[in-house]
């Protein structure tokens, strides 16, 4: 029997996903319960700029392209920093920021 990962969802995370439309939220669901199994997702992209095991799923749907950052490298559990829909090629400063801050803030939880 596999164990799953369990995944943390971290600050509006999930409630942005949940603002996808359906079918890029079906495939980031997929795409997540893929990860939780210990796979690795269809299309996906290191991060390392953000933290250290950082990566995102990409998804591309007519509606747009969406993004869903995340981390795997702790035992635990799979934490979802950040859902977004991508207007540019590059990530938003507010994205980075976003991301960043979530993501130190797993760091700085797992200290104490």
């Amino acid at each position: 029997m596999i164990c799953e990962k369990e995944l943390r969802w971290i600050g509006s995370s999930y409630r942005d996903l949940l603002a996808f439309p359906e079918e890029a939220r079906r495939q980031a669901g997929f795409q997540l319960g893929k990860i939780q199994a210990g796979l690795d997702p269809d299309d996906w992209k290191s991060f390392d700029s953000i933290g250290p095991g950082t990566r995102e799923i990409r998804i591309k749907e007519a509606n747009g392209i969406f993004r869903v950052m995340y981390v795997t490298k702790f035992v635990n559990a799979l934490y979802v920093l950040h859902c977004l829909q991508k207007k540019t090629q590059r990530l938003t400063p507010h994205d980075r920021k976003i991301a960043e801050t979530r993501y130190r803030a797993i760091i700085n939880d797992r200290k104490t």
